[in-house]
């Protein structure tokens, strides 16, 4: 990699047969996660001698791939998710795109890959958003943001590869679990685990969800909606869920989370923690164990944290699994905006 660009301008190509209101309207009324799309995207190339450039919104549209792309074999690929929404008074929030941003650029450097300037970033995010407005629900619903970039070299050596693509795609959303918002239950994983201490665990990249799908199938099986995963070594402390980051509330009102040290991505715990401290005062980041209570395994009152969800308290029903009665965390009048 020997060219690190200055953002690139990024054009704007505006679809010429867009999907038409009154279908875009039917498709936003049960919108489900992921699978009704905008009519726009965002693409942006790097190549080892260029950089970063051919920055553009246009028309969504199918990806070409050479077959031997370096994607399609050795996996160099990373992703974010965020969310705009509707504000009651009809402005647009985004929540602390910023620290996607710079997520991205780790996730990338982990990766091998070239990171994504912070200002190109937050642009092709707003302009997207600026472009395909009129799909952003209103109410408790949000337009999902999809940021992702992937090595595009057709070159089978085993090296980063000398070209990638930077795309974003937008989607309507409803609430990522299914019944919306209701008790969630987890299933506690004690053989699979989703990262280890020097791996990838930090970088938000898709083998890490690739290797937690068959705990997930397991959990599924069950009954549950996510999985708590454990640590590799000792497989006793509580890491990450599945989908979504997670908490300790303790008896002394202190806040717990699992530690930032290289198995789990930063996203959104420094959020959590601000929060923390400004409401209760105490917030600690250190290891979160499974205890022993009658034979049973137990845990915390815990909950987790996607930003504007609720925070959840949790109780055990079985030995290995618990539901989570819904509790509010963020008000909808309160939601931090960036």
């Amino acid at each position: 990699m020997t060219v690190t660009s200055a953002s690139p301008e990024i054009k704007i190509e505006l679809h010429k047969s867009p999907v038409s209101e009154a279908d875009r309207i039917q498709a936003m009324e049960t919108p489900g996660f992921g699978k009704v799309f905008t009519d726009h995207m965002v693409l942006a190339r790097w190549t080892a001698d260029k950089g970063w450039h051919d920055a553009k919104v246009t028309p969504r549209r199918p990806l070409e791939l050479d077959p031997a792309s370096a994607v399609l074999h050795y996996a160099q690929e990373i992703f974010e998710g965020m969310k705009a929404y509707k504000s009651d008074d009809g402005r647009i929030l985004l929540f602390r795109p910023e620290e996607n941003a710079r997520r991205f650029a780790q996730s990338a450097t982990r990766m091998a890959m070239p990171p994504v300037p912070e200002e190109l970033f937050l642009k092709a995010v707003e302009e997207l958003v600026r472009v395909d407005k009129a799909w952003i629900p209103s109410g408790d619903a949000s337009l999902y943001l999809r940021p992702f970039m992937f090595a595009n070299e057709a070159f089978l050596g085993v090296r980063p590869a000398l070209e990638y693509v930077f795309c974003i795609i937008a989607s309507p959303v409803g609430a990522y679990f299914k019944g919306g918002a209701k008790a969630v239950s987890l299933w506690v994983e004690t053989e699979y685990t989703r990262a280890a201490s020097g791996g990838t665990g930090a970088a938000k990249c898709g083998g890490n969800y690739a290797a937690s799908l068959v705990a997930q199938a397991e959990a599924s099986k069950k009954g549950c909606d996510q999985v708590v995963f454990l640590d590799a070594a000792e497989h006793r402390w509580v890491e990450e869920l599945g989908g979504m980051n997670v908490f300790f509330v303790m008896n002394d009102g202190s806040v717990v989370t699992p530690p930032l040290g290289g198995t789990i991505p930063a996203g959104h715990h420094p959020g959590l923690r601000d929060r923390a401290r400004r409401r209760k005062g105490a917030c600690a980041s250190s290891s979160a164990p499974t205890r022993s209570r009658n034979g049973k395994k137990t845990l915390p009152v815990a909950g987790s944290s996607k930003p504007s969800l609720a925070a959840l308290p949790q109780s055990w029903r079985a030995s290995a699994w618990f539901d989570m009665p819904a509790a509010s965390f963020w008000s909808e009048t309160d939601r931090p905006a960036s």
